[in-house]
């Protein structure tokens, strides 16, 4: 217990210092990388004096540690500020909505304006539900498509078993998200019409962006396996358990696989970071599902800063926690290990 109380604590505090770091790498590159969210915000006809006070007001001309250090400030209070373009109903902000419809810089339509924008939690929270919904159906489909496979072909080195995994792993891994997402949307959806597609009006929904995503997850996890079961095959305890006379199953069981997890646990903590920071965003965006990637794809587009820096906060905290519960379950499977 003392271990696990002392690990935990440790962990946690090297996941706080990467959460920070890839925040204020994130904060930063917004500022440098040329394009004005105030301009984007005011809209193109707003005069120059008007951009540059509405950008004070947002403190967008203060120096980027001064922004960075009162932001970090505002967050561990849970103030992670609101959306630039996001709307307290979740209909996007236009040029003319945001300043009151004509264009005029006055207080009264500045005041009116920022209580309309949503603030970031808000736009989290709604989205958060159907991407988790989304992510953990990815994973399960990877899982019944890969885990099979992957088992097989590293039993099965060389045989059939074994090409075929990879020519299915190599297929899988050559088709682009996006691209598999549109031709799904023209096959399933537009000419067949098994299942629907666009948006989310009930689970059905999530079915065709689960399997965009458990096709792009699938490949990773089929060659590690393999690799991992193997290689796992080749340790003197496989021989020393068919000298003892142990059945071949339970040598599979209770200690090939057993300890071909390890890794797998490891390989499987980064996907879960690379699901939501890369596949799980893209087929939001082409899917038009409701999540939190869908959110992050727009705000990215409209420089919506606010936004872009609390999904960034969440999927760095999302991929600490991740690794960290990785990391404890590997040794409860191998108490040889040490983190």
């Amino acid at each position: 217990m003392a271990f696990v109380l002392t690990f935990l604590i440790r962990r946690l505090a090297q996941g706080v210092v990467i959460v920070l770091l890839v925040t204020f790498l994130i904060f930063t590159l917004l500022r440098v990388i040329p394009g004005d969210p105030v301009r984007i915000m005011l809209g193109p006809a707003t005069t120059q004096a008007v951009v540059e006070a509405r950008a004070q007001e947002l403190g967008l001309r203060d120096s980027i540690p001064e922004q960075f250090v009162r932001y970090i400030a505002k967050a561990v209070q849970g103030d992670f500020g609101e959306s630039y373009f996001i709307g307290e109903t979740g209909i996007a902000l236009t040029a003319q909505n945001v300043v009151g419809g004509k264009g005029q810089d006055t207080a009264t339509e500045q005041r009116e304006a920022k209580m309309t924008r949503a603030g970031v939690l808000k736009v989290i929270a709604d989205g958060l539900p159907y991407t988790l919904m989304l992510a953990g159906m990815g994973l399960l489909f990877t899982l019944l498509m890969a885990v099979p496979l992957g088992i097989a072909a590293g039993l099965n080195q060389e045989k059939w078993q074994d090409r075929l995994a990879f020519f299915i792993g190599s297929v899988f891994i050559s088709l682009p998200n996006f691209w598999l997402a549109l031709v799904l949307i023209l096959l399933i959806t537009a000419r067949a019409g098994l299942l629907p597609s666009i948006g989310y009006k009930g689970f059905g929904y999530v079915i065709l962006p689960a399997i965009v995503l458990a096709v792009e997850l699938a490949p990773i996890i089929i060659r590690g396996l393999s690799m991992s079961i193997a290689q796992a095959l080749q340790a003197g305890y496989v021989s020393g358990g068919i000298v003892r006379g142990l059945p071949w199953r339970q040598i599979i069981v209770r200690h090939v696989l057993r300890n071909s997890s390890i890794p797998m646990l490891n390989l499987f903590g980064v996907q879960i970071g690379g699901l939501l920071l890369g596949g799980v965003f893209v087929t939001e965006f082409v899917f038009d599902y409701p999540g939190v990637g869908r959110s992050t794809v727009q705000a990215v587009l409209q420089r919506d800063f606010p936004v872009i820096q609390g999904v960034a906060i969440l999927a760095a905290s999302i991929l600490v926690l991740a690794n960290i519960m990785v990391d404890l379950a590997s040794t409860f499977i191998d108490r040889r290990l040490k983190f």
